[in-house]
């Protein structure tokens, strides 16, 4: 697009119609696997460590956008659970890495297991066979707006 040609009315309106259900998607998602023991943050944080094993404190909230006290204070939260547990850095004595325990593992897969079937369950129950191969159509869509 050149720096003078405005967006059209239809792509506004289609942004704004996205940005608005993914929020409240996302919200609903998150809600279908909340544990009243952890935080949003810690379920962010449990996530994160699913994907990559052995990270730090400050990695964790760099990745994140967060302070550095903020995470280690969510992480100690989480040890005194027993979902992460601190262990030497291999390569660096100084540092400690944070990695999911069997037990956080779960946890993940669990939360995970609670958001798919919450989603499965409302798209069966509400939307029609048509409608669900709409929703696997957009997806695509939305995904190629997602590639650089």
């Amino acid at each position: 697009m050149s720096e003078n040609q405005s967006p059209s009315p239809t792509a506004v309106q289609a942004s704004r119609e996205v940005r608005a259900v993914i929020s409240r998607l996302r919200r609903r998602i998150l809600k279908a696997s909340e544990a009243e023991d952890i935080t949003l943050g810690q379920a962010s944080v449990l996530a994160r460590l699913s994907d990559r094993g052995g990270v730090t404190a400050s990695e964790l909230a760099a990745t994140e956008g967060v302070r550095h006290q903020s995470r280690t204070a969510t992480v100690s939260a989480l040890a005194s659970l027993g979902l992460v547990e601190r262990r030497p850095d291999p390569d660096d004595g100084r540092r400690l890495l944070i990695t999911l325990t069997a037990r956080g593992l779960r946890r993940v897969e669990e939360g995970r297991q609670a958001r798919t079937e919450w989603l499965a369950d409302r798209l069966q129950e509400r939307c029609s066979e048509e409608e669900r191969l709409a929703v696997i159509e957009t997806m695509a869509v939305l995904q190629r707006l997602t590639r650089d």
